[in-house]
């Protein structure tokens, strides 16, 4: 599995532990996003970011958001000066599911679009 494989996919609606996602299949898909890490014990995925100022972190939590906007699927966000923090985990499922690494690889394709 490719981060692009994982852009070209479509987030669904997922509810139930059965779409929460365990060893092997969270290593395979980590693996296509090396830059997130996973978090609080595997039940979530994070990336922090980095920018020059408060208005060009402002800009990509926007684009961020329109993008979780198209895909129904959205973080949690902390936006401050120079930063932006960003989790993924899905809530209905209990933990990760493969929402969260479709998201996850089309946030870093934002980052290289700037």
């Amino acid at each position: 599995m490719s981060a692009e494989q994982l852009r070209q996919e479509k987030c669904r609606p997922l509810k139930g532990a059965d779409h929460r996602l365990d060893g092997d299949q969270l290593s395979d898909l980590l693996a296509a996003v090396p830059d997130w890490q996973l978090l609080d014990g595997g039940k979530m995925i994070g990336r922090d970011l980095r920018f020059d100022g408060f208005l060009p972190a402002l800009a990509f939590t926007n684009a961020l958001a329109w993008q979780a906007e198209q895909d129904n699927h959205h973080p949690d966000l902390e936006l401050g000066w120079g930063y932006v923090r960003i989790r993924f985990s899905s809530h209905d499922v209990g933990g990760l599911s493969r929402n969260d690494f479709i998201s996850a690889a089309k946030v870093d394709a934002l980052l290289h679009a700037r």
